[in-house]
């Protein structure tokens, strides 16, 4: 499942997603770093990719060479679902 990071609706994404596509439904840019896996706000520069170069509109197209649209389903996760499910996965290799 994956959301516009704007109106927070589901959209289908193409395969590639090219500088110039945009949400269908409120025009907002698809390829931009607040619809990208690699995007933290804790971190510097904004991006979990240390090789990236720096983009200030975090909200507006780019052509960053490391973007890849983010799952939005793990997003909703909360400190305890992750906590739980690392638990599962670890308990697995016992």
């Amino acid at each position: 499942m994956t959301l516009c990071h704007k109106c927070k609706n589901e959209i289908n994404v193409p395969k590639i997603v090219g500088r110039k596509d945009i949400c269908p439904l409120c025009q907002a840019d698809l390829r931009c770093c607040l619809n990208c896996r690699h995007y933290a706000p804790n971190y510097y520069n904004q991006c979990h990719e240390s090789q990236a170069e720096r983009v200030l509109d975090k909200d507006r197209a780019n052509f960053c060479d490391y973007f890849k649209f983010k799952d939005s389903a793990s997003e909703g996760m909360t400190k305890g679902d992750k906590d739980s499910s690392r638990k599962k996965l670890d308990d697995l290799f016992k």
